[in-house]
């Protein structure tokens, strides 16, 4: 079975970055998208190693990317309630428009997570 999600947005934040005890850098941001003409959509986007480094710090609220990677799912419970949410975990992510924070627009930057 192929899991393969390719999304184009804008961040409606600055990257989260934080660190596995291994020292593993993880960046999550969550991603604006259009699924419809009058909807606005929202995905959470983590990104690993090299690529959370770069995410963190070319990265900010309002840049427009194309994220790609797989889609996972989280389950956790909340007052008896079982929750669910899904999140993109990158492998690429393209830097459309960052507003001269250090990388040429188009420019692709990959980094696999595994």
């Amino acid at each position: 079975m192929l899991n393969l999600c390719v999304l184009t947005g804008n961040l409606g934040a600055d990257p989260e970055m934080k660190y596995t005890n291994e020292g593993t850098p993880i960046a999550n941001f969550n991603l604006a998208f259009r699924p419809g003409k009058d909807k606005t959509g929202w995905m959470r986007v983590t990104c690993f190693n090299r690529l959370a480094e770069l995410a963190e710090r070319h990265l900010h609220k309002g840049a427009r990317v194309t994220a790609v990677g797989y889609l996972d799912q989280d389950k956790w419970e909340s007052n008896g309630e079982t929750k669910t949410a899904y999140k993109l975990i990158a492998h690429s992510v393209e830097f459309i428009k960052t507003n001269g924070r250090g990388f040429e627009e188009g420019k692709n930057h990959d980094e696999t997570p595994f």
